[in-house]
């Protein structure tokens, strides 16, 4: 598929403006692109007021459940006061609108910088912050989002990768570590038993948390799914174990005054480290028809990046067989 015949070729700038206008608006002609690839965003001027960020979303993806699903849910933790920009919502309570085959959202503008993760103090608040989130999280289900699995991040990843993506000389080697990797994960999973699973953000990396003011500010709930507690947490870790185990203190730390945590939610670290490593390789496949992804991908899908995923998979597969992390 080529640039001009993809679906996201109809965000013109013009287009963009016509859609926010939709909405009442008036824009100032001032469009910028923003780093997106699942989506597309845009920052839109908007005359004698603040610029808003307008999400288009993949067509395809979600349904309309699932998205208002994912608005709502930000919506009440901001009633809640917490930290995070949550859509903009017209006179009807509306979310998520259409304009010329597409669905889009809107949303203010929030500065800042992603957060160090090296600091600990940050993380003392970054642990208050999730604790007050699931504990609106766990108030009720979703009722629309998917959760999240090792079916569908793990086996059916694997299963893509391998019969469509994987070189013919490396299909033996990447078979053989998928199949031990994902029995460990399993394994894993049976071994913390029965956790409680909540509405999480899904994907809380650093660039999806701006910096800003001593405060965080959680942005795009896009991957907003049914997951245990520790998969909003366990992003946050890095370095060695006595590094990991001291960011994971201070992080619970923070979280514990607000929020109960089960400790054997530590267990599931290393597999949903694992599940997003397989989730991720077949995320960059299934997108790669979008002409944005060879551009900015394109170590993806060459026998180099092949051989080095096998070998963070093996090196993974060791890191599952490590005893999980454990406060002192």
């Amino acid at each position: 598929m080529t640039e001009s015949t993809h679906p996201f070729s109809t965000l013109t700038p013009a287009f963009i403006m016509d859609a926010v206008e939709s909405q009442g608006f008036v824009c100032d002609c001032r469009t910028l692109a923003l780093n997106s690839y699942e989506n597309r965003v845009y920052q839109v001027g908007i005359e004698e007021g603040e610029p808003l960020i307008a999400k288009f979303y993949r067509p395809g993806r979600w349904s309309d459940a699932q998205i208002v699903e994912e608005h709502d849910f930000c919506n009440e933790l901001a009633e809640h006061e917490l930290p995070v920009v949550a859509p903009w919502r017209n006179a009807f309570g509306e979310s998520l609108f259409r304009h010329g085959g597409f669905r889009f959202a809107l949303y203010p503008r929030q500065g800042g910088h992603a957060p160090e993760f090296d600091n600990l103090d940050n993380l003392l608040i970054l642990g208050r912050m999730l604790g007050r989130i699931h504990r609106i999280g766990a108030v009720h289900p979703f009722a629309q989002r998917p959760v999240l699995d090792s079916r569908s991040f793990g086996h059916e990843s694997v299963a893509l990768i391998r019969d469509r993506f994987i070189p013919d000389e490396l299909r033996a080697s990447y078979t053989a570590v998928t199949d031990r990797l994902l029995e460990a994960i399993d394994a894993a999973v049976a071994e913390a038993g029965p956790v409680r699973l909540i509405r999480t953000h899904g994907d809380c990396h650093s660039g999806n948390i701006l910096w800003r003011d001593d405060a965080p500010y959680f942005v795009d709930f896009d991957d907003a799914r049914t997951a245990p507690a520790v998969q909003d947490l366990w992003m946050m870790l890095s370095g060695d174990r006595p590094r990991r185990i001291a960011q994971l203190e201070r992080l619970l730390e923070g979280y514990t005054e607000f929020n109960d945590f089960d400790s054997r939610e530590l267990r599931l670290v290393e597999p949903l480290r694992a599940l997003r490593l397989l989730h991720y390789a077949a995320w960059l496949a299934t997108r790669w028809e979008d002409p944005v992804f060879p551009r900015t991908f394109p170590w993806f899908n060459t026998p180099r990046y092949w051989n080095e995923q096998i070998i963070e998979l093996r090196e993974q597969l060791a890191a599952l067989a490590e005893p999980p992390l454990e406060l002192p």
